[in-house]
């Protein structure tokens, strides 16, 4: 039987354990790229499932027009991953001394597409000197119009456009002939017979084995952040196999960030985006990623195997 001391005692340590604070969720701040593409929407769809909170994490995400948008608030460290970066972008800054590191792939293939309204423009080879769409400088867009451009020998004259909103308007409008997209974006409008597709980006041989967007932080973050950017990345990793499961809720909630039907939300994963586009461990295409990098100027001359270790920090699977 308990005394009364005994009763005083366990109500004592249970007030004081109620009157604790409980342990504060880490606060990750991310740049996000294009807002609404399925393969930017795994912080997003995570977030709302829970799973980044399971592992600690609490999200503070701000969405970028493209490439350059994303990297800047990374190499000031005003937030602590960027989210879509393109790899060449990752690889010019960091030739520079910024302080990057790649800490994931985020893109390895693309879903993005290439469309016109002018009916005479069906492939690429129909361009003829007119204008083709990218979204930033140092962005995957424009390393994949590149690739159009050299693999397909067409004459075209690239275009920046920013985000694919801004890119549809330029395009109805005659400022731009062949503009750029992603899914779900321009689908309603190719259904609508408004637009049509010209080219995918996955039509450049290079382009499909190669990983075009990365996952990246600051060296600072990586430092002093380091455990708790491994559970982040353990949380993006669960959260895109739920992606990728048969419960409704993420088709659901990918319906209401983008503003469509579950129908087109289920649509956009199942026609455009195989798992394997957005697996953030499989970084490939390095050995063409690398002279192409160099032709394209983004770098002046191969980095050297000491310096890819430098760059690309993946977190393994614990």
């Amino acid at each position: 039987m308990k005394t009364l001391a005994g009763h005083i005692g366990a109500a004592a340590i249970a007030a004081l354990t109620l009157c604790q604070p409980a342990l504060a969720d880490d606060l990750i701040k991310m740049a996000v790229g294009q807002r609404g593409n399925w393969d930017t929407s795994v912080a997003h769809l995570g977030d709302k499932a829970g799973i980044f909170k399971k592992h600690g994490i609490q999200l503070e995400i701000v969405y970028t027009a493209g490439s350059g948008e994303t990297l800047q608030p990374v190499i000031s460290g005003s937030v602590d991953v960027g989210v879509a970066v393109g790899t060449f972008g990752a690889m010019a800054a960091f030739s520079k001394g910024a302080p990057v590191r790649i800490i994931g792939a985020q893109a390895t293939g693309a879903a993005d597409y290439w469309y016109a309204k002018n009916p005479a423009i069906k492939t690429l080879k129909d361009i003829k000197g007119n204008s083709i769409a990218f979204s930033s400088q140092g962005s995957s867009t424009q390393s994949v119009v590149r690739a159009f451009i050299n693999e397909f020998k067409i004459d075209a004259k690239p275009q920046a456009t920013g985000n694919p909103s801004a890119t549809l308007t330029a395009v109805m409008t005659d400022q731009v002939d062949v503009g750029w997209a992603a899914p779900p974006f321009g689908l309603k409008e190719i259904d609508e017979g408004k637009i049509h597709i010209v080219a995918k980006a996955t039509d450049a041989t290079i382009v499909r084995g190669q990983t075009i967007r990365v996952l990246v932080t600051n060296t600072e973050a990586l430092k002093n952040k380091k455990a708790v950017l491994d559970r982040f990345m353990a949380a993006y990793r669960e959260t895109v196999d739920y992606m990728y499961s048969d419960k409704p809720q993420v088709i659901a909630d990918y319906a209401e960030l983008t503003k469509t039907t579950p129908e087109m939300a289920r649509r956009v994963r199942d026609e455009f985006f195989p798992k394997s586009i957005i697996d953030p461990d499989t970084f490939v295409g390095l050995d063409t990623l690398m002279p192409e990098a160099v032709t394209l100027k983004f770098i002046p001359a191969p980095l050297s195997k000491e310096q890819v270790a430098e760059l690309i920090q993946i977190p393994p699977k614990k």
